[in-house]
């Protein structure tokens, strides 16, 4: 499986309060990033919040509460059609970004942000802002919640649609509020081009870490020592190997093919080993995510 919901698949499931800390955390890192990174360079982040910036940016309007007052019939959509514990993660997440950007707002932080506008890179706002978030939202989705906005509009799709990858579904939604962006900043292109940035780099380090949290490689092996080579993948890497029967259809020849799934950190390890198997043919495939028992075996 490839898409980042992978590690929190919807459904019913009983709320997991001792988990909460998670949401808690990560939302007051966002509010601290909004208020460095992204409103003192004026751009539009993402998503609903992208929408709440722009409000915020011409009405003057804390995007505290305009978050809460989009995100709380979200909440409702998420408890009724999605998953309970998915949803009270979601709106633990909004409350305290929510509350934390309206008491920021009367914190002075001049000493603190970062604006472009006195010499600095413009793009690199946008950028620390992408990474910051692309870790929070994969903190969040792995705990088996969310940002809230598109996100959970996003969950909802993927109710419908669960071959989609809830990621990429929200940078696509992002990608209208850049476009909406270019209009609310006085018809600039460099909003957009921020909003871009910010929204790519934040799917990219999100979808990246999820799918890494479970990577392996998958070796599949054709040797004339199965049995050797078997054993001392056992041995020096803790992994089992499965033994299947095949025939070479040029040669007509019976053939042994074994298949061993290890951690990305013993690739080296596992080449050494076939090194001693001149004999060996092999190819290697990148797993996104193992399924089931993937423990190390006790020798």
């Amino acid at each position: 499986m490839n898409d980042s919901l992978s590690e929190t698949p919807l459904g019913e499931r009983p709320v997991r309060v001792r988990e909460l800390w998670i949401p808690v955390v990560m939302a007051l890192l966002m509010a601290v990033n909004y208020e460095i990174f992204v409103f003192p360079n004026a751009f539009a982040p993402a998503g609903i919040n992208g929408i709440a910036t722009m409000i915020q940016y011409v009405f003057h309007f804390s995007i505290g509460y305009v978050s809460l007052i989009v995100n709380v019939p979200l909440f409702l959509l998420a408890w009724r059609f999605i998953d309970r514990d998915f949803a009270v993660k979601s709106l633990t997440y909004v409350l305290v970004f929510s509350f934390a950007t309206i008491a920021l707002n009367r914190v002075d932080l001049t000493d603190w942000v970062y604006f472009s506008g006195n010499g600095n890179s413009a793009i690199l706002g946008p950028i620390v802002a992408g990474v910051i978030a692309g870790f929070a939202y994969s903190a969040c989705l792995h705990n088996n919640g969310s940002t809230g906005g598109t996100d959970i509009f996003a969950a909802w799709i993927r109710t419908k649609r669960p071959e989609m990858s809830m990621i990429w579904i929200i940078f696509t939604l992002n990608a209208v509020v850049a476009l909406v962006s270019f209009f609310v900043y006085n018809h600039r292109y460099e909003p957009v081009v921020m909003c871009l940035i910010y929204s790519y780099l934040s799917s990219f380090i999100s979808d990246t870490m999820l799918k890494g949290i479970k990577k392996a490689y998958k070796f599949e092996i054709i040797t004339e020592d199965a049995a050797g080579l078997s054993k001392e993948i056992m041995n020096e890497l803790h992994h089992g190997v499965t033994l299947v029967h095949a025939e070479g259809m040029y040669s007509g020849t019976e053939r042994e093919l074994l298949i061993c799934i290890v951690n990305h950190h013993q690739l080296v390890a596992f080449r050494r080993i076939l090194a001693r198997y001149p004999k060996t043919f092999s190819y290697v495939s990148e797993v996104t995510e193992t399924v089931g028992n993937f423990k190390k075996i006790k020798r």
